[in-house]
């Protein structure tokens, strides 16, 4: 099982608000860190995003994370509407 970690604290502020709002939010965080590539419509980013992964959780709620596999770590880098990319 993956571990989820943060880029900052704006991100875990960020993600913490999503959860107050969709509490279903949770259960996709549980399922994401089981399979963090296939989880939640995660797919690989390219272009300037290149190399880092994104999920979906409902409504216009995204989430722009990398894999680390070595160290089973999920860091979050960015919370938000699509504009995340």
């Amino acid at each position: 099982m993956y571990e989820i970690m943060f880029r900052n604290k704006k991100m875990r502020k960020k993600l913490e608000y999503y959860v107050s709002l969709r509490r279903d939010i949770i259960d996709k965080l549980n399922r994401l860190k089981i399979n963090p590539r296939g989880e939640c419509g995660a797919h690989l980013l390219h272009g300037n995003l290149f190399g880092k992964w994104a999920c979906w959780f409902g409504s216009n709620i995204r989430m722009v994370y990398k894999i680390d596999d070595i160290n089973r770590i999920i860091v979050v880098e960015r919370v938000g509407s699509h504009n995340v990319y």
